[in-house]
Parts: structure tokens; sequence; C-alpha cells
């Protein structure tokens, strides 16, 4: 885990812009508690959805600059079952590249079968997907 001089932890993020007006306020939350914390949001990448997220993911991953990836989005429940797809895969996907580059990963992603009702009383859950990862950092 390599921090900064001063022992600060670096995070990515990567946000999905589906269901914007919600991702962005996520966005914005997690970027308040990680200062909060202590930690300082190094990277911010928009991508259009969540199943976008893996490639995004991956490249922060690499980035010797980044301690641990946080990932902000809200499957917000439709006529079909697309939204239960949409999460697993990306869910498993995103866990996996963790694994796989040991950094921690902070997953902030709400859903699926949420309303957008639901969606909007989630908002705070950015926080806590923050907060995994600067725990993590220090703790690994």
């Amino acid at each position: 885990m390599r921090k900064d001089r001063d022992g600060e932890i670096r995070i990515g993020i990567v946000v999905s812009e589906f269901n914007y007006d919600i991702t962005m306020m996520m966005l914005e939350r997690a970027r308040e508690h990680a200062e909060f914390l202590g930690a300082r949001v190094e990277r911010v990448v928009k991508v259009p959805g969540v199943l976008d997220m893996p490639i995004a993911v991956k490249k922060l991953m690499q980035d010797i600059n980044i301690d641990g990836v946080v990932v902000l989005g809200a499957v917000i429940e439709g006529e079909t079952e697309h939204d239960e797809v949409v999460m697993q895969q990306a869910a498993r996907k995103v866990v996996d590249l963790s694994v796989e580059f040991e950094k921690p990963l902070g997953f902030g992603i709400t859903g699926h079968g949420m309303s957008r009702l639901q969606a909007e009383e989630r908002i705070e859950r950015a926080k806590q997907a923050v907060e995994t990862v600067v725990k993590l950092c220090r703790r690994l």
C-alpha cells in the first residue's frame, strides 16, 4: 500500500452517470467524507453506467498513486430483471479486481430492486464505501 509522505491515503472513485442526480450527490458525500477521514480523492472517473465500471476500476487499481478505489452507482428497478444482472456482474468483476490488485474496494453501488425513492434514501451509503477503503488501507 503506497501512501504519500505524510501518510495520506489516496483514493480513486468510479461513479456512474446513470441516475445522475443521485450519483452526483453520492460523489459529493464521498469527497466530503474522504476529507473528513484525512484521505485524498486523487482521481474521479465518470462512466456511463454501472456495467462500464470494471475497466475504469482496473485502470485505477493499476495506478501506483491510488491506494484504494470506491465505486458509486444507483441501480434502480425497471420492468425487467436487467437491474439484477447489472448488479451481479458489476459486483463480481470489481471485487475480483480488488483481489487481483490487492487494493481495497469500497462498494457504494446501491440496488438492485430498489425504487428511485429508496435510491435517494441511500445516498449516504457513499460515505460507508469511502470509510471501507480508508479502514482497510490503514489495517493492511
